[in-house]
């Protein structure tokens, strides 16, 4: 894997990209160039700003606090694994849960 794949913003991205709008309740909308959720839509379901997420997914913004990654995990939609794995690249501790998370 090189760095890039491996990279927080690419990792966001790329759980962006696999999410439909319809998987997480929003209406499908205009015609879209990709399935995933826009920017925009992760931002919103996250509670953060767009440039925010841009800054994250293009590695001008490295270290996301604990607070805002649980929010993007939880608005990913991403099992427990994932959801470590987020915080990992973040440079954060995963939180403890159980393990049927």
């Amino acid at each position: 894997m090189t760095t890039d794949e491996t990279s927080l913003g690419a990792t966001i991205r790329a759980w962006r990209d696999r999410l439909s709008p319809a998987a997480v309740g929003l209406p499908a909308g205009r015609v879209r160039r990709a399935a995933g959720l826009r920017r925009e839509e992760l931002a919103d379901l996250a509670g953060v700003s767009v440039d925010y997420v841009v800054r994250l997914e293009q590695g001008r913004a490295t270290t996301p606090s604990a607070q805002v990654a649980a929010a993007l995990a939880r608005a990913l939609q991403l099992g427990r694994a994932e959801r470590d794995h987020l915080y990992r690249l973040a440079g954060l501790q995963p939180p403890p849960g159980r393990p049927d998370q």
